[in-house]
């Protein structure tokens, strides 16, 4: 487990982090998320003991990182992909690790194997793409066997059978009960990659739940029905208590109800209908909203295209 308590983390006069505590548990992937300048990367850097708070702490485990005999057999981090010394091979720089905390050499071949790097293993580091890189990083963090790991923008680079590979990989390391946090910006991906959610905003925590119940919090789920008969509908639902608006295409949006009383209630009272559908929001419309306070860079007019959001 990782927590989290009461961090505060200063660069100078800025506050990155402000008083942040949440819980990251084994078995599950947590997501972590945040708008840029958000302080994702520096709670992540202060988790592993290259940046210090101000005041609170982290402890992995029940102790700091710095207090792990073998840090790299308890926890393994992919922070910048790019970190590896660039005239080192690929093999060569996971030996280094290796070594650091007497991990057997094998391990580096078997890493190497499970992120596909094997045929590339005698290449300079310097000469990788972006995505090999991250491939490369991410065979570090996997090397020690660790029971705690943290990827930092993992799919960056990777192209599309890539990070379903990283998608199926974070799952599995989850179902074996690691503790698992995924810091991302890629919306679509968190919603199909992580359990759990840690989403803060200008250094402070906005939301700590599963992603079922963070997007159902911050977005508004209806039914969508296509009728030739509006305003019967309408009277029928307005009978019953379920409140309705106009939706595009001329479409009825009924809330708080099911698409089984709605189809039950259309056919006792014989009104026409072509379409009755539940609607909710995506993981990045909910995001969206929760953080629409919260973001450090936006450019004109974005604020008045997102839907819910009062300029």
């Amino acid at each position: 487990m990782i927590e989290v308590q009461r961090l505060t983390v200063r660069y100078g006069t800025t506050v990155a982090v402000d008083d942040l505590s949440f819980r990251v548990e084994p078995g599950r992937v947590t997501g972590f998320l945040g708008p840029n300048g958000a302080g994702k990367t520096t709670t992540m850097r202060a988790v592993l003991g290259l940046d210090r708070p101000v005041s609170g702490r982290v402890l992995i485990e029940g102790r700091p990182y710095e207090r792990h005999a073998r840090p790299l057999t308890t926890v393994g981090a992919l922070l910048d992909s790019r970190s590896a010394h660039g005239g080192r091979t690929a093999r060569a720089h996971l030996l280094s690790l290796a070594r650091s905390n007497r991990i057997p050499d094998a391990r580096v071949g078997e890493v190497l194997e499970t992120v596909g790097l094997a045929s590339v293993a005698g290449k300079r580091a310097g000469g990788l793409s972006l995505g090999m890189s991250q491939r490369l990083g991410i065979a570090a963090a996997l090397l020690g066997d660790p029971r705690v790991l943290l990827f930092d923008e993992p799919a960056n680079g990777l192209d599309p059978e890539g990070i379903v590979w990283f998608r199926e990989l974070a799952r599995r390391l989850a179902g074996e009960g690691r503790t698992v946090l995924v810091s991302s910006h890629l919306m679509s991906e968190m919603a199909q990659t992580a359990d759990h959610l840690v989403v803060i905003g200008q250094g402070r925590l906005l939301a700590e739940c599963s992603v079922d119940d963070f997007v159902a919090r911050n977005s508004r789920s209806f039914i969508r029905i296509r009728t030739p008969e509006p305003e019967r509908l309408r009277a029928v639902l307005d009978g019953e208590g379920i409140r309705t608006e106009d939706g595009p295409d001329g479409a009825v949006e009924a809330s708080g109800t099911t698409q089984e009383t709605v189809g039950a209630l259309v056919a006792a009272h014989q009104v026409t209908v072509y379409e009755i559908s539940p609607q909710t929001a995506s993981l990045e419309e909910a995001f969206m909203r929760l953080t629409a306070g919260a973001v450090e860079f936006r450019a004109a007019g974005d604020m008045a295209a997102m839907p819910g959001v009062d300029r």
